[in-house]
């Protein structure tokens, strides 16, 4: 499957997307470690301290290019900062 529309240029959060487009399960942990490993890269300071860096964005705003990356992908994203690890819960439609 394609990812629909999320194509600005290069997004950097697409491969975390196609881990989860993927998933069946309808729960999918992930550990801080292990996303930045399906990234390639590490995940900004802010995704450790704030747990609104997972958030999704308000009504009518534009979601961030992580939140993207969860959104397209029919997922909410809720992380435990202590725990090192984020909890990705499918949407149903």
């Amino acid at each position: 499957m394609t990812a629909p529309a999320l194509r600005s240029s290069v997004w950097e959060y697409e491969s975390l997307y196609r881990y989860l487009e993927n998933r069946f399960a309808d729960t999918v942990v992930l550990t801080f470690a292990q996303v930045e490993a399906l990234l390639g890269f590490t995940l900004p300071d802010l995704a450790r301290r704030s747990a609104d860096w997972w958030a999704g964005p308000e009504a009518d705003a534009i979601p961030s290019s992580q939140s993207r990356s969860w959104i397209e992908a029919s997922r909410t994203a809720t992380a435990n900062l202590r725990a090192q690890h984020v909890t990705f819960e499918r949407v149903s439609n």
